[in-house]
């Protein structure tokens, strides 16, 4: 990224604004969206499926095939086949839909209430007793598994409900981002669900948020997978292990100086309530207060400028770009030197809310796994120009400095 880039590129509304020029495979994708919905407008349900992995723009094509079809429904064309139709964009994500909205105040055809959280759209479109043409569902991944009084859903299934309230739904989909056992989707289930509906699925392979080449990409794939790769050559993607905590934040305040949009992140291995009071993680020099509760706040955490003095968590940045992430690799992931790999031990994770509803899952451990492995992809995966990563466990941070010196 060059020296004084405009604070406009640093928005988290103009990264994934409908404006935003998209690839000739993003672009292929809006338009197998459109074809479907007119060849399945007189369906009573039909669904397209977007595949790909974090980073490959699913956000962005949505946000931007809804914004075209809102514009054409509302623009007085009624030669138009889309003109007059219903549709809502649906997200399980109050960083995400806070974005949404905002995106929204600028597009006089885009409107607040076209965007709502799942629970919210269902209960109202069953008390009005009507459906919607199509709904597009942001982060499906996200979408409830099972009744959750908690947030007020009494019914089985979010992404069931859905296609019970559209003709037509598009979603976004990605296995590896499932972090909830409330949210327990593999592909099994999805195709359960699904099955029995005319469906097409569409899997972007393009990586535009990792600006990285393969090596670092690859690293990644392969932590999820338990194994630490050699370290990936040096290169524009600035990708570093640190020995201390406090030199890793250091960096990124003054990155964050130079570019804005640096934060500190970290995985849920630190004890957090939402009771008001601020809570802590402390490495050793390090010590910075976690991301707090500000539902009330219209600009996402992500672009908060004040948020370079917390650490955020999954939670808050599932679905952002930064330019640099500080990674903290908590007490929960560590390293095995006899067998050279990677261990996970899911009592050391403090996101308690996310092993709650266990029933009806055969392997709680299993699935626990895969839940905190996702997580750190998702961290992982959040950086455009430069990924650091500090290790708690002293064996894994040994490992990383090894792999680093051996490349320098």
């Amino acid at each position: 990224m060059e020296q004084g880039v405009s604070e406009c590129l640093n928005k988290a509304i103009d990264k994934l604004s409908p404006e935003k020029k998209l690839s000739l495979q993003q672009n292929d994708l809006k338009q197998a969206i459109k074809t479907f919905c007119l060849a399945h407008q007189n369906d009573d349900h039909a669904i397209f499926l977007i595949e790909g992995d974090a980073g490959t723009g699913k956000s962005i094509v949505l946000n931007s095939i809804f914004n075209e079809i809102q514009n054409l429904s509302r623009n007085k064309n009624e030669n138009s086949p889309f003109y007059g139709m219903k549709n809502y964009l649906v997200v399980n994500h109050p960083e995400m839909i806070k974005l949404t909205k905002n995106i929204s105040e600028n597009f006089p055809y885009l409107k607040k209430k076209d965007f709502e959280r799942p629970t919210t759209f269902i209960n109202k479109m069953i008390k009005d007793k009507t459906k919607a043409d199509i709904v597009f569902v942001d982060e499906a991944h996200l979408l409830l598994t099972k009744s959750d009084n908690y947030n007020h859903f009494k019914q089985n299934n979010h992404l069931e409900e859905l296609i019970k309230l559209s003709r037509i739904t598009i979603l976004v989909f990605d296995e590896k981002q499932v972090l909830k056992f409330k949210s327990c989707w593999d592909q099994g289930l999805l195709n359960t669900l699904v099955h029995a509906y005319p469906v097409e699925t569409y899997h972007l392979s393009q990586q535009f948020r990792v600006q990285a080449n393969t090596d670092v990409q690859e690293w990644i794939k392969a932590f999820y997978n338990y194994k630490i790769n050699s370290m990936p050559r040096k290169q524009n993607f600035d990708f570093r292990f640190f020995n201390d905590a406090q030199d890793l934040y250091d960096l990124i305040r003054q990155k964050n100086n130079e570019y804005g949009l640096c934060r500190m992140l970290a995985t849920y291995d630190y004890a957090y309530k939402l009771d008001g009071q601020d809570h802590f993680i402390t490495e050793g020099r390090f010590h910075l207060r976690w991301d707090r509760s500000k539902p009330d706040e219209k600009l996402p955490w992500a672009e908060r400028t004040d948020t370079i003095e917390e650490v955020g968590s999954v939670y808050t940045v599932q679905g952002f770009d930064l330019n640099y992430v500080g990674l903290i690799l908590g007490p929960s992931v560590l390293y095995d030197e006899e067998t050279d790999h990677i261990k996970i031990d899911s009592s050391r994770y403090e996101d308690s809310a996310a092993f709650t509803g266990r029933d009806g899952i055969s392997d709680p451990e299993d699935v626990k796994q895969k839940i905190m492995l996702n997580a750190i992809n998702v961290l992982m995966t959040r950086a455009v120009h430069g990924l650091y990563i500090y290790a708690s466990d002293a064996a894994l941070r040994k490992k990383l400095m090894q792999i680093q010196a051996e490349r320098d």
